[in-house]
C-alpha cells in the first residue's frame, strides 16, 4: 500500500489516504519520494478549476526521489538512483510527436496528477520514459520545482532558438518568474522584469534582471514601446495584453506560460502590422528537461524554496495560495 495525502472533494482538506498501486508495469518505476514541490497547478486541480479532477485526488508533480523498484524492461535506470518526475508520468511512445522527440505534445500523454495519484505520498509510480536523472551538482531539496516551473520557462528558449542577444521581459516575478530571470541572465539575454510590487524590485535585480518596469506606471510602459524580442507571461490573471504587445519589437513574441481563465482580449491590427506572434507551450520533453538540468547545474541556478514537512501539507497549500511564498513551496518526505 502507498501512503499519501488526498482530497476527497473539490477544495477539500487533504487527509491521510492509502491505496494499492497494483503490480508494477514492465516499463515503469516506483520512486521513494524525498521531496515534492507544490505548484499552482496543484491548487487548480484541487479546486477542479479545469473540470478534469478525479477524487480522491493526490496532488504532487514536482517529485525528487530515489528509484525503489523498476519494471523488468527498465534498463536505463538503477535502483536507488536519484531522479525527478514532473507534470507527465507517461507517453504513448508511438505517435509522431513522441517519435520526433516532442513527448510533451503527445496527444495520449498521462499527466502525473490527472486520473492517477501524484507525489504527495511516500511513493509514486511513472513510466521510466518520463523521469530524468538528477545531476549530482543540483540540490535535491530545491530541484523539484525545476521539473514543472523550471522547464515551463526554459522550454521556450529551446523551442524558439532565442539568441543570447535577445531583449526578454518577464511578467510576474513569482514561482515561475523568479526562475525565468535566472535562466535568462545565464542565457546571456538583456532581461527586464515587469512587476507591480515595489518590494520585488530589488529581488528581481538580484535574481538577474537588468531593468525593472512598474506595470502600474503608464509612463514606464509607454517608454518601453518596441523594446522586447520576447515576453514571457507567467501570470494566471487577466491583464491589458495590448499594452504589453505594444512593447514588442517587429516580429516579437508574447509567450503565455501562466493560465488565465478569462479569454484574451487582443487588438489584432498591432499584431499584424508588426508581424508579432502570440504563443504558448506546455512544460517540455524529457530530453529538454535533461538539458535544462545540465544548464542549471552548470550555472548554479536554483529555485528559492520554503520547506514544509509532508504532514504539513495543508499549511503548505495555504502558504502557496496566499501568494506570499518566496518563491516555491516544497514538501519534505524525509
Amino acid at each position: 500500500m502507498i501512503k499519501a495525502y488526498a482530497a476527497f472533494e473539490a477544495s477539500g482538506k487533504l487527509q491521510s489516504f492509502e491505496y494499492d498501486p497494483g503490480p508494477l508495469g514492465d516499463h515503469d518505476v516506483e520512486i521513494a519520494v524525498e521531496f515534492c514541490g507544490l505548484c499552482h497547478s496543484d491548487l487548480s486541480m484541487l479546486h477542479n478549476n479545469w473540470r478534469i479532477t478525479q477524487y480522491p485526488f493526490v496532488p504532487g508533480h514536482e517529485v525528487i526521489g530515489t528509484i525503489s523498484a523498476k519494471g523488468t524492461h527498465v534498463e536505463n535506470f538503477s535502483l536507488k538512483q536519484r531522479v525527478g518526475l514532473g507534470w507527465h508520468a507517461g507517453y504513448c511512445m508511438t505517435c509522431h510527436s513522441c517519435l520526433s522527440g516532442d513527448h510533451n505534445l503527445c496527444a495520449q500523454l498521462k499527466p502525473t496528477i490527472v486520473g492517477r495519484h501524484g507525489g504527495f505520498a511516500d511513493y509514486v509510480r511513472a513510466s521510466a520514459a518520463s523521469i530524468v536523472a538528477l545531476p549530482h551538482g543540483l540540490n535535491a531539496q530545491s530541484a523539484g520545482p525545476l521539473f514543472c516551473g523550471g522547464i515551463t520557462v526554459f522550454n521556450p528558449l529551446l523551442q524558439f532558438d532565442i539568441p543570447p542577444t535577445a531583449a526578454v521581459a518577464v511578467i510576474g516575478i513569482g514561482g515561475l518568474g523568479h526562475i525565468a530571470l535566472q535562466f535568462l541572465k545565464a542565457w546571456g539575454c538583456r532581461v527586464t522584469a515587469f512587476t507591480s510590487s515595489e518590494d520585488k524590485k530589488k529581488e528581481a535585480l538580484a535574481l538577474g534582471a537588468h531593468d525593472v518596469l512598474d506595470t502600474r506606471n503608464p509612463t514606464e510602459l509607454a517608454a518601453a514601446t518596441s523594446r522586447f524580442d520576447l515576453i514571457l507571461a507567467t501570470v494566471n490573471v487577466k491583464l491589458d495584453w495590448n499594452a504589453y504587445i505594444a512593447t514588442l519589437r517587429p516580429k516579437g513574441r508574447l509567450h503565455l506560460l501562466g493560465v488565465p481563465l478569462e479569454p484574451l482580449e487582443i487588438n489584432v491590427f498591432p499584431v499584424i502590422s508588426n508581424q508579432c506572434t502570440i504563443s504558448g507551450s506546455p512544460v517540455g520533453s524529457p530530453a529538454s528537461i535533461a538539458t535544462m538540468l545540465q544548464f542549471a547545474e552548470q550555472h548554479r541556478i536554483e529555485p528559492i524554496v520554503e520547506i514544509f514537512r509532508m504532514d504539513q501539507v495543508n499549511e503548505a497549500l495555504a502558504r502557496l495560495a496566499s501568494g506570499n511564498a518566496k518563491y516555491r513551496v516544497v514538501l519534505s518526505g524525509q
